[in-house]
């Protein structure tokens, strides 16, 4: 309770209604503890019944959507076949080449194709390239050169190096 000049009257705990007051109806309810309600849930109580269903993950194993899926796939399956074939009996045309030849074509093999017609589509040429691997002495070896190398930069001056590279040649020793 404020006095006249903004200050909380010592004594009242912050309370507006004083003796007879506190006994009007709706008055006692505001002075006690509030124990009613449901009880509040924890973090894990709530999220004990999400799963994947809850983010939508498994909406399509209703078995509606499977068989649509299957239908489109075969049809744009068919649609690629078709259009590979027509491809397939142009090239055949155009280098004169029957329909009948069990002879697999490949266009990226044409060599003698006129500079001036356009390919249906664009031949992706994949080149294979086999690299060696080193075997684990050939490594260890590698390692130590290089180590020696380092110490006898650290060790020897560009001229003795020198010196040492040409008495070798001269002597037909090779390093």
């Amino acid at each position: 309770m404020l006095d006249n000049e903004g200050k909380e009257v010592p004594g009242t705990r912050g309370y507006k209604y004083f003796g007879a007051a506190k006994d009007l109806p709706g008055v006692r309810e505001l002075f006690e503890p509030d124990i009613g309600g449901a009880p509040r849930k924890t973090r894990g109580e709530l999220m004990k019944d999400v799963d994947a269903d809850y983010y939508g993950y498994r909406d399509d194993d209703d078995g509606i959507l499977e068989p649509l899926e299957k239908e489109a796939e075969k049809v744009s399956i068919l649609a690629l076949e078709e259009a590979w074939k027509k491809k397939m009996e142009e090239y055949r045309i155009r280098k004169g080449k029957s329909a009948s030849d069990d002879m697999e074509v490949d266009p990226a093999d044409d060599d003698d194709v006129d500079e001036t017609e356009t390919p249906a589509a664009p031949v992706i040429q994949v080149k294979n390239y086999l690299v060696e691997v080193p075997s684990q002495e050939e490594i260890e070896q590698k390692i130590l050169d290089l180590k020696k190398k380092r110490l006898l930069e650290q060790y020897l001056s560009e001229d003795l190096t020198s010196k040492e590279t040409e008495a070798k040649e001269l002597m037909g020793i090779k390093s």
